[in-house]
Formats: C-alpha cells, sequence, structure tokens
C-alpha cells in the first residue's frame, strides 16, 4: 500500500479526534464513581494489611498477603543499609515485615560511610580511558573488549555488591508515615512469591559504570544495569503507593559521549522472566526515561500466559516512553493519570509489542501542544488493543481509531479486540475523577 502524505493523515486523525469527542467510548457511562478515598485512622498498620479479594491479577488465587503473618521477631524497623540487608536476610522466605524509617542509602559501606564511583572504580578503570579506548571513530563497530571494559565490569560488580538487594518471598517492605525513601538502589524480587512494596520512595538507582553497546546501522546507545524495583519471575507482588524517580542524578542532565546521552538508568519498574499475577496501585513514576517494561524480549516464548499484570490509580509523569511496554503479558491498565513532559524528549506511552493483550480503560492523558493523540501509542509487532474511556486534556478519544489513521499504509493497523475481558479489579471510574484522585493520591507518603 502507497503510504498517505501526511497532510492526509493529519485529516483522518483530526476527524476521529471529533468522531470520539462527540461520543463517549462503549462502556465509559457503565462504570460507577468510586468514593473518594477516606482518611486513614491513625493507628492503621500498613505493614500487616494485604491485597483486597479482587485488587487485580495479585489477587488471583492465594492472593497477596507479604508478611503480613511474621511473628513479632521478623518486625524490623530499619534506618541505614546494614539494617536493611539483615532484615531482608540474603532474600530469605521466612515471613518478614520490614519498615524503612527515614532515608537509606545503598551507597553506603558497613559503617554507614558514603560511596561514590571513584570508590568502586578498581583495576584501573576511568571514564576518559574507557571514552578513548572504545570510541567508534577509532575501535570501530565492534563490542568492547580489553583492559577498560574488563576493569569496568569488575568496577560495576562492586558496586553491585552495595545496591542489589534480593527481597525473598513472604516480605513486606514498606516506608514508615511520610518519609520512607530507599535511594541508590536495585530492588530484586527475584523468583518470589508473595511480597508487597508500599508507601516507599525509591529514588535514583544510579548506575557509575555504563556499558557502550555498538548497534549494527545505528549509532549504539549505553546500557545501564540497575532498575529501580526488578520483579524477575516474582509471582503474587503488590506495588502500592511507591514513587519511584531518577531524582538526584537526571539523566537529561547527563553528558553526551559518542553522540548519545550518557544514561545513568535503567527502568523505574521492570516486570520479567516469566513474573506474574502482580498489581501496581496508587504509585507515581517521574521524570525518567524508560518507566516500564513488561516482558523481556519477542522471542522469551516462555513468557505466554505470564506476565499478567494489573495498573490501575498510577501517575506516569514526565515520562519519556514505555509506560508501559508490554510483550506476551495480559494487562489491565485502568484510571491511571499521565501527564506528557511539556520539554525534551517524548516517544510514546503505551507500547504494543510481540503477543501483547492490552485492555486499557478510562485513563487520562494531558499533553502540551506538540504532542498528538496518535504519539501516544506505538506498536512493534503488536496486533491488537483493547481501549475505550480514554480522555485527551478533556475530549474522550478512540485510542486505536486514531493512531490507525495517523499510521495508515506505514505501519499495520491494531485491531480493537485483545479477546479477554477483566474480572479482577474494583470499580472502574471515568477518566476524569480518576485524574483529579490520583494527583492528589499517588506515591509515598499518602497510603496512611
Amino acid at each position: 500500500m502507497t503510504p498517505r502524505p501526511r497532510a492526509a493523515r493529519r485529516a483522518a486523525a483530526a476527524l476521529a479526534l471529533l468522531l470520539g469527542s462527540l461520543a463517549l467510548q462503549p462502556g465509559a457511562e457503565a462504570a460507577t464513581p468510586a468514593p473518594a478515598a477516606q482518611p486513614p485512622a491513625a493507628d492503621r498498620d500498613l505493614g500487616r494489611e494485604v491485597l483486597a479479594a479482587d485488587d487485580g491479577w495479585a489477587a488471583e488465587g492465594t492472593g497477596t498477603t507479604g508478611g503480613s503473618a511474621a511473628d513479632d521477631a521478623h518486625v524490623f524497623t530499619v534506618r541505614t543499609r546494614a539494617q536493611l540487608v539483615a532484615a531482608l536476610d540474603g532474600g530469605s522466605s521466612v515471613p518478614k515485615i520490614i519498615r524503612v524509617a527515614g532515608t537509606i542509602d545503598a551507597n553506603t559501606d558497613d559503617r554507614g560511610r558514603r560511596l561514590d564511583c571513584d570508590d568502586y572504580a578498581t583495576d584501573g578503570y576511568a571514564l576518559d580511558a574507557y571514552l578513548a579506548a572504545y570510541d567508534p571513530r577509532t575501535w570501530g563497530g565492534a563490542k568492547p573488549a580489553g583492559p577498560q571494559e574488563d576493569a569496568r565490569k569488575a568496577s560495576a560488580a562492586r558496586q553491585a555488591e552495595r545496591v542489589e538487594l534480593l527481597v525473598g518471598s513472604h516480605t513486606t517492605l514498606v516506608g514508615v508515615g511520610r518519609n520512607g525513601v530507599l535511594k541508590g538502589a536495585s530492588l530484586q524480587v527475584k523468583d518470589a512469591d508473595n511480597v508487597i512494596v508500599r508507601n516507599l520512595e525509591l529514588r535514583d538507582a544510579y548506575d557509575c559504570f555504563p556499558a557502550w553497546q555498538p548497534n549494527t546501522g545505528g549509532l549504539g546507545d549505553w546500557k545501564t544495569a540497575y532498575d529501580t524495583l526488578w520483579l524477575r519471575g516474582a509471582t503474587h507482588v503488590w506495588v502500592d503507593h511507591v514513587t519511584a524517580s531518577d531524582k538526584g542524578h537526571p539523566d537529561d542532565r547527563e553528558p553526551t559521549y559518542f553522540g548519545r546521552n550518557f544514561l545513568r538508568h535503567d527502568g523505574l519498574l521492570d516486570i520479567t522472566n516469566g513474573a506474574d499475577l502482580v498489581t501496581v496501585s496508587w504509585s507515581r513514576f517521574a521524570d525518567h526515561d524508560k518507566a516500564m517494561l513488561i516482558g523481556n524480549g519477542d522471542g522469551v516464548t516462555t513468557d505466554r500466559g505470564k506476565l499478567r499484570v494489573t495498573l490501575h490509580h498510577n501517575e506516569f509523569h514526565s515520562v519519556v516512553q514505555r509506560a508501559p511496554r508490554v510483550r506476551f503479558g495480559q494487562v489491565h491498565l485502568y484510571n491511571n493519570r499521565y501527564v506528557i513532559p511539556g520539554e525534551g524528549d517524548y516517544r510514546y506511552s503505551l507500547g504494543v509489542s510481540t503477543e501483547s493483550r492490552i485492555v486499557a480503560e478510562n485513563n487520562s492523558f494531558e499533553s502540551p501542544g506538540h504532542v498528538e493523540v496518535a504519539d501516544l501509542l506505538k506498536s512493534w509487532n503488536g496486533s491488537a488493543l483493547t481501549q475505550r474511556g480514554t480522555v485527551f486534556n478533556g475530549f474522550p478519544v478512540d485510542l486505536v481509531s486514531i493512531y490507525n489513521a495517523y499510521n495508515s499504509g506505514s505501519e499495520t493497523d491494531l485491531a480493537t479486540d485483545t479477546g479477554w475481558t477483566p474480572t479482577l479489579h474494583g470499580p472502574v471510574d471515568s477518566a476524569e475523577r480518576a485524574a483529579a484522585d490520583v494527583a492528589r493520591g499517588a506515591g509515598a507518603g499518602r497510603a496512611g
């Protein structure tokens, strides 16, 4: 098919937008507005609370109770990295409640002394030497190898020993009050079951030693190591009232090397390696490039039937992409608020990739003038997206029809039926009502 001129595509998209504004999407009026959240009782114990019986995919089967059954000997209040590491117990499956009080910096030694990148560097690693060794103009397009790459790997391993923290089964990790902060850490829920992470600010999982990865046919890119929160092969996980960001070291302030931004952060929340039965609620993902990846790669067919995730009442604020990007997953995305960055780069919000089955209901997008409705969605080998009740700058729109109209002739059209209907969820509010509630209530320090 011959691609239509851009002006024609814009006209088709504008017509679809106009039609969407004349009538609400199917099902929009059927949702019953949820009552406004009531202030929690003063004596509420977040550490003992469990996921409600119908609250998303993490409620499936045995549900998600975290460490709520922990005995008194396994309830900890931690204020330092050393205390946190001891409480996590190497990712043990003993039921435990860990309360984070104040700010804990993962980049500290066992005595609490702050560590910086120079403290981790070993075997002669130096950024200037690394850049000189692997400059594509002299090194070419081969993968870096040799003394500086070996030194980078050794230095990175030293930092990983400090910042990668394993969370085991039957664990609740919860911030105390409004000030529970975990800085510089990569929390990893690996092959664990029944985990709750709540009321925590997760900040600045900063990689001191990014790796240069040449890309055949392109410039290449910088690869970073640490997701702020990584659910890897994990099941029955509830993430609630979490704030995740690059606060302290935003990537857009990093320099450019080899023509590419010197990224220091990976994902804010990645759900991969067959992770399953996850609910992410009332959380805030902010000021970041790649926010959330669900699924590893197009060829990881073992993810089929897994990666069942519910995302509701979350805010994605000034996120460049992956909010989320989904491969294989069966994802229910409802009542979320998107605030598109007004300056700098923006690529897309919803990524529809191989065999993904996303049902997106009553989500709100607030966008600057240069971002169009069709820009919110991007497809890589995706085939369908079920959506209804979407609101863009106050107007109801049909994401799929506008995306198809705008991209007709250059990309395969998306179908509108992913073949399933979510049943595990609370009331689905209108997009406008949910956006207001999320603006007031999402993020750390707002759970109790």
